[in-house]
């Protein structure tokens, strides 16, 4: 590809990568940190009321947002490091990038039948996490630094997206249809998986960040235990949520 070309597409996919998951991280962090707390406060009527107006709207930008998020960053994969042979490590740059790819695809079904098994959300957790430093393990050992970092961020991203379209948004039009009196009431379960994946999408996206922002960093990436640093942001991440999901629940939010 023409050098020129390639950095213009880069520019374009980048920017609208980082606009979608604008639109889709802001939309997953107003959910969990500001409207489930409101919406505990909601009577009968108010969630009547409310819920078929507010939800299918900000649930349009939030599915969309995930699902050009994800494209424009396989894109992004395919111009700045497949076909720019940044990859690093001795396997062709399409190779692994390739199996990258499918590894995170895979990831998302190896993790939808896990937590479904699993109803302890510690253990869950635990096991998620050694699993996750399995998998950076691997990934260390055909592609450089970078490229681990990168593909970390793609396997979280490609769990987090899947989630979306795939248990979130067919679980919250079941809830919309009930509350608009246009179904039944859905079973216990439906509301339950649909708050629990967004739980799990919000823990997931404060690592994604650091390492879409990581990659950028030789310093951070370069030593020959990156996939081990990045283990250690992961955790540093899921704490910073636990420490927003906390503050949430506090009056300070809501003081004016």
């Amino acid at each position: 590809m023409d050098p020129t070309v390639s950095e213009w597409l880069n520019l374009v996919f980048r920017w609208i990568h980082v606009l979608a998951g604008v639109m889709w991280i802001g939309h997953l962090w107003f959910f969990n940190f500001v409207n489930a707390q409101v919406a505990k406060t909601y009577d009968a009527d108010s969630k009547k009321k409310v819920l078929p107006e507010l939800m299918p709207r900000a649930l349009y930008w939030f599915r969309w947002g995930a699902a050009y998020t994800w494209i424009t960053g396989v894109l992004l994969l395919g111009i700045v490091y497949m076909a720019g042979n940044a990859m690093g490590g001795e396997m062709s740059s399409h190779l692994s990038g390739a199996i990258g790819i499918v590894v995170a695809i895979v990831s998302f079904f190896i993790y939808d039948v896990l937590w479904k098994q699993l109803k302890n959300e510690v253990a869950g957790a635990v096991v998620s996490l050694a699993l996750f430093a399995v998998l950076l393990f691997i990934f260390s050992r055909f592609m450089g630094g970078r490229a681990v970092f990168i593909y970390a961020g793609s396997t979280f991203g490609t769990i987090m997206m899947m989630n979306v379209w795939m248990r979130i948004w067919p679980s919250q039009r079941k809830i919309i249809a009930s509350v608009s009196g246009k179904a039944p009431a859905p079973d216990a379960a439906v509301p339950a998986l649909a708050g629990l994946r967004s739980k799990h999408n919000t823990y997931m996206s404060v690592p994604l960040i650091f390492f879409m922002v990581a990659n950028h960093f030789p310093t951070v990436y370069g030593s020959d235990y990156a996939w081990i640093a990045a283990l250690i942001f992961v955790v540093v991440g899921w704490a910073i949520t636990k420490f927003l999901y906390n503050k949430s629940a506090t009056p300070a939010p809501a003081a004016y």
